[in-house]
């Protein structure tokens, strides 16, 4: 009988940058809406204020995740640069580096040798990517799809806020714009759970509860700075 294993580590670079806009689209623009709301604004400087929210947010995930993968791509180049050197300088030297990679992770010594030289007249430097650096190709930086995936998460998440905003009238928002983004963030939740294969529960939780916690402080700073003015 065939036996198949379906595996999710290749989804871990998409799908963290993906999960990471959605999840600041939903709360940093329902946190925006909600705090303007509370200072007393009218719904149409509500819904400006959250179209440049959505904006601004996507543009600036995408930059910082750009930066950030791409900084972490440079140094994933440059330590496969130094083991390519290595390996043309002395390559039993890292033979040997490689036999005692194996041999501790419970391998016999001759056969962790036997396995090194195997793997080395393959492909050395993709040995040693992976054994020794830990850099493989599902795992490896990809700094434009982690920079799309976060952009175009970011603005699908706000604009579900948004589409409160356009829906309801302004006397409304501080609780169906809430209880909605609530109920959109125990959604993303839950499909990242599902898309990772991790549990459903703790994944909604969590982000059910900073999400929650971040609308609530700035709801409640709108509403200060509305009392003051």
């Amino acid at each position: 009988m065939k036996h198949v294993e379906k595996h999710k580590t290749h989804r871990t670079g998409w799908l963290r940058a993906a999960v990471l806009g959605a999840n600041d689209g939903i709360v940093s623009t329902a946190s925006l809406i909600l705090g303007v709301a509370a200072a007393g604004a009218g719904s149409h400087s509500i819904l400006v204020a959250g179209v440049a929210g959505l904006v601004a947010g996507a543009m600036s995930m995408a930059a910082g995740e750009y930066v950030s993968v791409s900084s972490q791509a440079d140094t994933e180049q440059a330590d496969l640069a130094r083991e390519k050197k290595e390996l043309a300088a002395a390559p039993e030297h890292e033979h040997a580096e490689l036999t005692a990679i194996y041999v501790k992770r419970g391998l016999d010594p001759a056969l962790a040798f036997d396995v090194a030289t195997q793997l080395m007249q393959h492909d050395a430097l993709g040995a040693h990517a992976r054994d020794e650096l830990g850099i493989s190709s599902t795992l490896a930086a990809r700094p434009v799809q982690a920079a799309l995936a976060s952009a175009v998460a970011f603005a699908a998440g706000a604009a579900l806020p948004l589409l409160v905003v356009i829906l309801l009238p302004a006397s409304t928002l501080l609780w169906f714009v809430s209880g909605g983004s609530m109920v959109f963030l125990a959604l993303l939740g839950y499909l990242s759970a599902r898309s990772g294969g991790a549990p459903v529960f703790p994944a909604i939780m969590r982000v059910t509860f900073w999400g929650a916690l971040a609308m609530a402080l700035t709801a409640g700073a709108g509403a200060l700075l509305g009392v003051a003015v």
